[in-house]
């Protein structure tokens, strides 16, 4: 066999073994990022126009989640947050309208003393998304009754969801034990 035969059959050998190689890290990067992300993984993905840039998505939000600060909350804040959390809960007997907003804006108070930013509504999900996927499919959807209550589209079955969803990233938030679990 002539010599330039060889050297075909080797850059094309090395040209498959390329894109074996750059597959397999890829399908190892949408594994990774399925795992860590969950079902906000599939949420996102339906979302974008397509998988490439949706993936992309994931990945910059874990880069932007590394450049934050993110710390603990004192024992102290943790205390006061959840008596806090009590007794919004407890108003909701009352006036479930204005639980669902205080339970809002006190997790965006614990966000922001985490070290979150919170200013946007869909960056704060992101951002969250990095940490808290299992819960962020709650936030989001708590969040959306909010606004429907703030609207007056609201019923109070809705609003007890709402709760429910802002408890268990309420209670991701602060750490707690029963979180862990």
């Amino acid at each position: 066999m002539p010599t330039w035969a060889w050297i075909v059959i080797v850059i094309a050998a090395v040209v498959l073994l390329g894109a074996i190689a750059w597959s397999a890290a890829k399908a190892r990067k949408r594994k990774q990022l399925q795992e860590s992300f969950g079902s906000e993984y599939d949420r996102t993905v339906s979302d974008a126009p397509n998988r490439r840039q949706a993936e992309a998505d994931l990945a910059e939000r874990q880069k932007r989640r590394e450049e934050l600060e993110i710390r603990p909350l004192e024992q102290s804040a943790r205390d006061r947050y959840a008596s806090e959390w009590h007794n919004t809960q407890a108003r909701f007997v009352d006036d479930p309208e204005a639980a669902v907003g205080e339970a809002d804006r006190l997790i965006q108070r614990v966000m922001r003393e985490r070290g979150y930013p919170v200013d946007d509504f869909e960056q704060r999900a992101n951002d969250l998304s990095v940490d808290h996927p299992e819960v962020i499919s709650n936030y989001r959807a708590a969040h959306a009754i909010s606004v429907a209550n703030d609207h007056g589209k609201a019923s109070t079955e809705d609003l007890r969801t709402a709760m429910v969803h802002y408890r268990a990233l309420f209670e991701e938030l602060l750490e707690t034990e029963h979180a862990r679990t």
